[in-house]
């Protein structure tokens, strides 16, 4: 009985995020297609209210630890669910995104992308994908802001092994930015798939910056053993010791 009620209050969070997404962004649409800056104010509006909606409809808790960047900084982060997504989204001031091309023509999300800035990229095609990176990165510089990209590619389950991909190296060495990892275990309260979400501390931590200076090879090595080690660290704090 307690399973069930806990799924169906995980259904109710669900719908009204997604109705409070349209309702957000009607809102503040007419605004955000005026000026930029209101369209970093819808997704931070709305980022705050999933994480409040959380805590009070299905006892999620959420928690950002390490020192925020608020610089033009690349963000390398760890990718379990749409959660993490939306604590990095609250806190950073000027996010904007690597993202599959596929999302420009998702309504709601594909307009507000490409409002605050996110560089679409056809993953399909490896070469092309990193060339499309770089391009519309710097095509875009103007844009003073927080880059985030996932390294690994797409939403990777608690315990998984998933392999870094070599374009968040690209974009470091191209870029000539510090990186800042980012570590998470929402993987553990909401899954990549599915409904039912689950009580408890969410965290995203911000880790040490890794400076604008190693080479390519160096970088990846320091960045996935940095994010792993951080990411099972939250994830047994958080009472998960499984591996994939």
């Amino acid at each position: 009985m307690a399973h069930a009620w806990r799924w169906i209050r995980s259904l109710a969070f669900i719908a009204q995020m997604y109705l409070m997404m349209l309702v957000l962004a009607i809102a503040f649409g007419p605004f955000a297609l005026i000026s930029r800056e209101w369209a970093f104010r819808a997704v931070h509006a709305y980022c705050n209210w999933v994480r409040m909606s959380a805590r009070w409809m299905v006892g999620l808790r959420s928690e950002i630890r390490g020192d925020v960047p608020r610089d033009e900084v690349l963000i390398a982060a760890k990718h379990q669910s749409f959660f993490d997504i939306i604590l990095i989204v609250s806190v950073v001031p000027r996010p904007r995104f690597i993202m599959k091309k596929e999302l420009r023509r998702a309504p709601i999300l594909g307009w507000y992308a490409q409002r605050i800035g996110c560089v679409p990229v056809d993953r399909g095609k490896r070469g092309r994908a990193m060339q499309q990176m770089v391009e519309g990165v710097k095509a875009d510089r103007d844009r003073a802001g927080q880059l985030i990209i996932y390294p690994q590619g797409t939403r990777v389950a608690p315990g998984v092994h998933s392999p870094y991909k070599i374009g968040t190296g690209v974009l470091y060495d191209r870029l000539g930015q510090d990186c800042v990892p980012a570590a998470t275990n929402v993987g553990v309260f909401w899954p990549r798939r599915g409904i039912l979400r689950k009580p408890g501390l969410a965290v995203v931590e911000f880790l040490p910056r890794i400076p604008a200076d190693k080479d390519v090879t160096s970088f990846m090595s320091e960045l996935e053993r940095t994010i792993e080690d951080a990411s099972d660290r939250l994830m047994a704090e958080a009472g998960f010791h499984g591996r994939g």
